[in-house]
């Protein structure tokens, strides 16, 4: 008898937000996504890259996103990847934020999963060319990688160095949070 194939899920949390935003798509359901995504294969782990917001800046904010990741957690195999969130200065004078250590963190797990060979497939749940590196690792250790992609902020380059990909907007319809 034949295995099943198993998978890996890596989710850009920060990418995967703003790119939701940009097309105006609502809010997901995490466990349909991770469903669609892992089909009739094996689910290993779901990991999710994302930084804590700033209390300081809006503490209702905050904590409603404490919330979010709360609920994140409760999903079967779901681990959330705490990354540093930096404030800077705009020349402006107000303030900015950027999630820092969150591709370092995703790429090094996608690494270390394909070395201790604990999934055949990685999901990548992002558009960002700087994983193309480490796709070709990947591909050279004799896994596959698929790339969920959103149109608004994606490589091409990084679509093509995949073993397929996938763009959101064609699952959208089955991974929208039920309001």
């Amino acid at each position: 008898m034949e295995e099943k194939e198993k998978v890996s899920i890596f989710i850009d949390g920060n990418n995967l937000y703003h790119s939701l935003n940009r097309i105006n798509a609502g809010k997901i359901d995490y466990e349909k996504l991770v469903k669609e995504l892992t089909k009739e294969r094996i689910l290993v782990v779901a990991f999710y890259y994302i930084a804590p917001l700033d209390i300081t800046s809006d503490e209702a904010k905050y904590w409603k996103h404490q919330k979010f990741l709360a609920e994140l957690e409760k999903i079967p195999k779901f681990k959330i990847v705490l990354c540093t969130l930096r404030k800077y200065q705009k020349p402006d004078g107000t303030f900015g934020f950027e999630v820092k250590g969150d591709d370092i963190y995703l790429a090094n797990d996608m690494l270390a999963g394909a070395y201790e060979n604990l999934y055949d497939t990685a999901i990548l749940v992002s558009g960002d060319e700087d994983f193309i590196p480490v796709v070709n690792t990947l591909k050279k250790l004799g896994k596959k990688v698929e790339n969920l992609y959103f149109t608004s902020s994606s490589s091409k380059n990084l679509r093509k160095t995949c073993t397929s990909y996938l763009n959101i907007r064609n699952i959208l319809d089955k991974i929208k949070l039920e309001e």
